[in-house]
């Protein structure tokens, strides 16, 4: 398996500095590598530097993009005569909520899609829960309004300042059931070629279940404790463009090592 990186905006020449302690760690167990520049990259150019091996599976590394950017890249990989390890399906498969919900709902919070523009009042009529979750298929709202909804009418309220915060609503709005949980318990797992793996210790059963539901050669599993004490799943993404978050750099070079 060869990397593919982000390269620094300003010097294409060394990996982009939030990836640096990461490549060291990858490279220090032998894995080869190849930088670009994202910037081109959205020009419409792609030029890798160290070329891509010829026939290799590459495994990007990098920002998170559209699956209509990302069938881009994996088009601009295979020109080079390689292949990204991730197709454009299964990028979009653990990228956007709606893709993956419907072969994990007993594992995660109950969850209504909808268009931006939905009658919301009307749509969540019926729904008797003590709150509303708020995104869209991939991100919520991290200002300090935060994402919940405290009923239908604040629905509108939250997507509007998605759309204003982050130019727009990728996908669709994911309306969720609010469930009480313990932020301080979230944990970051990930799924490489269906092995589960956790940062430190045993990876729960919960994990392994949706490594056997979930088919995609890279993803991330990320989940929570209920106040009830029940491991609940809050959310999937593809493992390119998911952060390490706690994972040491090189227990999770180690992982790709593997």
């Amino acid at each position: 398996m060869h990397l593919l990186y982000p390269s620094d905006p300003y010097e294409k020449s060394q990996v982009d500095e939030a990836y640096v302690e990461e490549l060291a760690a990858v490279a220090a167990l032998g894995l080869s590598h190849s930088l670009f520049s994202f910037e081109d990259f959205e020009s419409d150019k792609f030029n890798p530097k160290q070329a891509l091996p010829v026939g290799a599976d590459i495994l990007y590394r990098g920002w998170m993009m559209t699956p209509e950017a990302y069938e881009r890249l994996f088009n601009a990989v295979k020109s080079e005569r390689a292949q990204l390890k991730t197709g454009v399906v299964e990028y979009r498969r653990c990228h956007y909520l709606p893709e993956w919900y419907s072969l994990c709902t007993d594992f995660t919070p109950e969850t209504i899609v909808a268009d931006s523009n939905a009658d919301f009042v009307s749509l969540m009529e019926g729904k008797h829960w003590p709150a509303f979750f708020v995104k869209d298929y991939v991100k919520s709202l991290t200002t300090s309004r935060g994402s919940v909804a405290q009923s239908p009418d604040g629905i509108a309220d939250v997507v509007s300042l998605i759309e204003k915060y982050r130019g727009a609503v990728e996908g669709g709005v994911c309306i969720r059931k609010f469930e009480d949980l313990v932020p301080e318990t979230e944990e970051r797992y990930f799924v490489m070629n269906g092995r589960a793996c956790a940062r430190d210790g045993d990876v729960p059963a919960l994990v392994q279940e949706i490594a056997k539901r979930i088919r995609s050669p890279f993803y991330s599993v990320d989940t929570v404790l209920a106040t009830t004490g029940e491991l609940r799943l809050i959310e999937l993404g593809d493992g390119q463009v998911s952060d390490r978050k706690k994972w040491s750099p090189e227990r999770f070079a180690a992982m790709l090592h593997v």
